[in-house]
């Protein structure tokens, strides 16, 4: 079994920073791609920021220049660094992994159970 547990949401006031990691455990044989995802209230589920195996990476627009990921491979964790946070940015964080697990012939989606992240004006 695979799980992603996920850690360092909170509230912080506008222009602060906040560092979210997450850690992938279980019966893993490798891990893929890894990343994080926003949802506010009455939205869909965005893409903030992803990170290949091979260190490449990709954010949304609008964290451009304010976040950062990074992934230790071998600990099999991904970190989201978030600076000049602004309250549009608060949301509830879910890490993501395309994990191939023991006894899988394929990769499939696994994601953590999300964390808070309120920014005040």
């Amino acid at each position: 079994q695979v799980q992603l547990v996920e850690s360092g949401g909170g509230l912080v006031q506008a222009g602060g920073s906040l560092r979210l990691s997450c850690a992938a455990s279980g019966s893993i044989v490798s891990i893929n791609a890894m990343g994080w995802y926003r949802q506010a209230p009455g939205k869909q589920r965005d893409l903030v920021a992803a990170i290949t195996t091979g260190g490449r990476t990709n954010y949304a627009n609008s964290v451009k220049g304010r976040f950062t990921i990074s992934r230790d491979n071998a600990k099999n964790t991904v970190n989201l660094q978030m600076n000049s946070l602004k309250p549009d940015d608060t949301a509830v964080y879910y890490c993501n992994a395309a994990i191939l697990a023991v006894g899988s012939s394929w990769s499939a989606d696994y994601w953590g159970q999300g964390t808070q992240v309120t920014v005040s004006s």
